[in-house]
């Protein structure tokens, strides 16, 4: 008979780089060989074994062949990688059914990850999962709070619908966390964890009997919002809890509630007013005395239901509080940028080296304030002594270790804050620390520092797919005692775009690794986010070395890169070199080219310029253009150059240069003009324009900076607030309390645009004092109170509307006019409004 197969070979997977075996095994057969993709495989690759069928007493035969990685990868052809069998008798052949081999994985990204929803009891809830994209085909399960749940166990859930979780009626016990768990022969994945909040809306109960009629003429009853009581975030009742109406037909001539009542409106209205003209008041005097000087009478119009303004400076501390070092990380003296001029990295045509930076920018330390600083009022050795008893405890350095003066490796800069507050900057690095008023206790001090780690980056992650948007910034001293948020600033390069970019806010642990703190899109009472398009504000009440650091999800994901050409004279007077930088787009990245490059004596010859570079695993080029050839020379082969796209994705704020080396063809030749692109491949190009001097008495460079060079490192006290204290505190008075008209500190963060995330004002002690924090550190670049004016100007119409007193004449009416004639505020220097005292 023709072979009969009794094993045919089937469809495998390879696993990383384990090769699979494809296995044959017919009778009667003389010979089997495989053939794979329409090629015979060779006789030395096949393992045969021949044996007797004990039940029919006929010889089998069985072979063997193995299936390499490499050789899947290698097939290009118009169907899968396949192999069958072909078996040989006495009468003819036999062929076995094709097997196909694929490459199993799994990628890490969902396609889709669940959302969080607030849905109603009894209502639906829906969470959407597309998984992975693998091979085989990623099967999925659903979590809640980690244990595993199925429409097996519970009829009201379906998780049989294209990998989506259906609960068809929800119930307060749905509530949890959510998590869509992917898996296949390859690997499991977690999707992102949604959160699920059932609520219970409120309901009104019967109203109570009337009350007896008083002797204002009025009856009253009354009814409370608990069937069902909210649950859950759930809303309540709609409508008032207590009703009045007149129980003598009319006739009751007593008016002193009607008075009572309108008295009562008008006092609101008027509160809100009165801020609105104390805002606009204090724009249009501060240009003429400062931020600190308003007219009191003014703003207080006389009415009581505003706070004093005339408030009393900090005169005496009775109580200071200095860690003797901020946060000293272990991190050796290496260089800000170790130069490599032998290191080769792939050029098209010549050779790029990485950028070497031998001095930092020049540290400006506060007016005043010596390298050490100690408690108030207490000599050198009583301090030594007090700080070191206290550090023993601790663990914390002493005075005797590094001092508090700037080092190569790091940036920082200090201040003493009181109940005032006050501001920390680094210069012209886009990162300050904002302490807000009342955050220290009155009659305590403390000593406060803000660290840049300019040093190697120790933020590392095993994948490598995450990077650093900003500088890693630290505040302290370790024992800080606040009693609200400090808000801090650090500039970023992302392009923000929640489908692109999964951005985090982490926080080094005490071993030297890196915890998340928060995702920048969740929730959280323990840290609020507030992403700008260049910067990040974040508000923290936990001393420690922060990071912004994002995970590109796609590669359409962007960070900015800012480009920079500097120019100087060569080896010898007839030779010119060109720098072209690409840095990640903050003023810090930058301020390490301006370091390296007044170092040298080198010139900005053209206004920075910003270029998106993508994620899409593409390299930067660099190339010149148009030099003159009959007065310029260049060597051969060195007109373009590359960067691949690892050296500038996972750049961490570090520099990165090219340099262009040209040769005058004359001595009379002075001027030089050519242009320099700059091009991702499959992405943007920017071009710079180059028209200079080599004539060293001709000679015009660009400033390095737009804004004048900031040299205030902190500020105490009122002058560091654009909102003055008084003003602060009445908007403070006036919403933290919640009004039945629902003027409150939530109607405040929404004109203010800062009414995400409202869960953590919440649980502060003022809400309005936070997110009015919050405020200043975001305008701390404007110089004017423009948004805070407008706000305030449309809570008051929206209170006017709602009191029924449009009759009335309004003190907002003419607000718009002054918005627009107001100062435009003082020059602005670094980060934020600080003047040197």
């Amino acid at each position: 008979t023709l072979p009969h197969f009794l094993k045919e070979p089937e469809d495998s997977y390879i696993i990383k780089s384990n090769p699979i075996k494809l296995l044959c095994r017919a009778v009667p057969a003389l010979q089997i060989f495989f053939k794979c993709n329409g090629e015979w495989v060779h006789q030395n690759e096949h393992v045969s074994r021949e044996y007797m069928d004990q039940n029919t007493g006929l010889k089998v035969r069985e072979v063997l062949i193995n299936v390499s990685r490499q050789q899947v990868e290698d097939f290009h052809g118009p169907e899968d990688y396949w192999c069958l069998c072909v078996a040989w008798s006495h009468l003819g052949t036999s062929k076995s059914r094709k097997a196909t081999v694929h490459i199993a994985y799994l990628r890490k990204n969902f396609e889709q990850d669940p959302q969080g929803k607030e849905v109603p009891i009894k209502g639906m809830i829906v969470l959407h999962c597309r998984p992975p994209e693998g091979v085989p085909t990623a099967e999925v399960e659903w979590l809640k709070n980690e244990e595993l749940v199925s429409s097996l166990t519970d009829d009201n859930i379906d998780t049989r619908a294209d990998h989506n979780l259906i609960i068809n009626e929800a119930r307060l016990s749905d509530s949890g966390n959510y998590t869509c768990l992917a898996s296949n022969i390859v690997a499991k994945r977690r999707s992102a964890t949604a959160t699920v909040v059932v609520f219970v809306d409120g309901g009104w109960e019967k109203w109570s009997e009337w009350t007896a009629c008083s002797v204002q003429c009025e009856r009253q009853r009354r009814r409370e919002c608990n069937n069902p009581p909210p649950r859950h975030r759930g809303i309540m009742c709609e409508g008032p809890s207590n009703a009045t109406e007149n129980c003598t037909g009319g006739m009751c001539m007593d008016g002193s509630n009607d008075v009572a009542l309108y008295s009562g409106l008008g006092s609101g209205v008027i509160v809100v007013a009165v801020l609105v003209v104390a805002v606009m008041l204090y724009r249009r005097s501060q240009s003429n005395y400062g931020v600190d000087v308003i007219d009191s009478s003014a703003l207080t119009g006389g009415s009581p239901l505003l706070l004093n303004s005339s408030l009393q400076p900090e005169l005496t501390v009775g109580r200071t509080y200095s860690s003797p070092i901020c946060f000293k990380d272990s991190i050796d003296n290496k260089e800000l940028f170790d130069p490599l001029p032998d290191n080769k990295v792939k050029v098209q045509s010549s050779f790029m080296v990485s950028l070497g930076v031998a001095d930092r920018a020049e540290y400006h330390a506060p007016k005043g304030h010596p390298p050490e600083t100690f408690p108030r009022g207490l000599n050198r050795d009583y301090s030594n002594s007090t700080v070191e008893r206290r550090s023993t405890k601790k663990g914390l350095l002493t005075p005797n270790g590094p001092p508090l003066t700037p080092t190569k490796d790091q940036m920082r800069t200090t201040g003493v804050f009181g109940h005032l507050g006050g501001r920390l900057v680094v210069p012209n690095t886009g990162v300050s620390l904002l302490v807000p008023h009342g955050a220290i206790t009155e009659d305590t001090s403390w000593e406060m520092c803000m660290v840049i780690n300019q040093g190697e980056s120790s933020f590392q992650t095993e994948e490598g797919c995450e990077i650093l948007l900003g500088p890693e910034v630290t505040y302290g001293p370790r024992g800080l005692d606040l009693s609200s948020p400090v808000a801090m600033t650090i500039a970023h390069c992302a392009e923000v775009d929640t489908e692109n970019w999964n951005i985090q806010l982490k926080r080094k642990t005490q071993d030297n690794s890196w915890e998340e703190v928060m995702s920048v899109e969740d929730e959280s009472t323990f840290c609020y986010c507030l992403m700008d398009s260049s910067s990040c504000h974040l508000l923290l009440d936990q001393p420690g070395s922060y990071a912004l650091v994002g995970e590109p999800l796609t590669q359409a994901a962007v960070k900015r890169l800012k480009l920079a050409v500097f120019g100087s004279m060569g080896a010898t007077p007839m030779h010119y070199s060109l720098r072209v930088y690409c840095v990640d787009d903050t003023p810090y990245a930058f301020q390490g080219v301006v370091a390296t490059e007044t170092s040298r004596g080198g010139q900005l010859l053209e206004e920075p310029k910003m270029l998106p570079f993508r994620g899409n695993t593409f390299s930067l080029q660099v190339y010149i253009q148009d030099v003159p050839q009959f007065l310029w020379s260049i060597k051969p082969f060195t007109t373009c150059q590359e960067f691949s796209f690892s050296q500038v994705w996972c750049s961490n704020q570090k520099p990165l240069h090219c340099a262009f080396s040209l040769e005058r063809n004359s001595p009379t030749t002075t001027q030089l003009s050519c242009k320099i692109s700059v091009r991702q491949v499959k992405g943007h190009e920017q071009i710079l324009q180059v028209y200079t001097s080599v004539a060293e008495s001709k000679k015009e460079s660009v400033p390095f900076f737009t804004q004048m060079d900031c040299t205030v490192t902190s500020q105490a006290g009122p002058k560091a607030f654009k909102i003055p204290l008084s003003i602060r505190q009445r908007i403070c008075a006036t919403f933290d309390t919640a009004n039945a008209k629902g003027k409150d500190w939530q109607l405040l963060a929404q004109k203010l645009h800062l009414d995400r995330n409202l869960s953590y004002f919440l649980k502060q002690q003022s809400p309005s004092a936070v997110i009015l924090s919050l405020w200043e550190a975001r305008h701390q670049d404007t110089g004017d109170l423009d948004s805070l004016a407008s706000a305030l100007e449309e809570i008051g119409k929206i209170h006017s509307k709602s009191t029924a007193a449009k009759s009335q004449e309004n003190p907002e009416s003419d607000l718009v006019h002054h918005l627009g004639t107001g100062s435009p505020g003082n020059p602005v220097c670094g980060m934020g409004e600080l003047t040197q005292s």
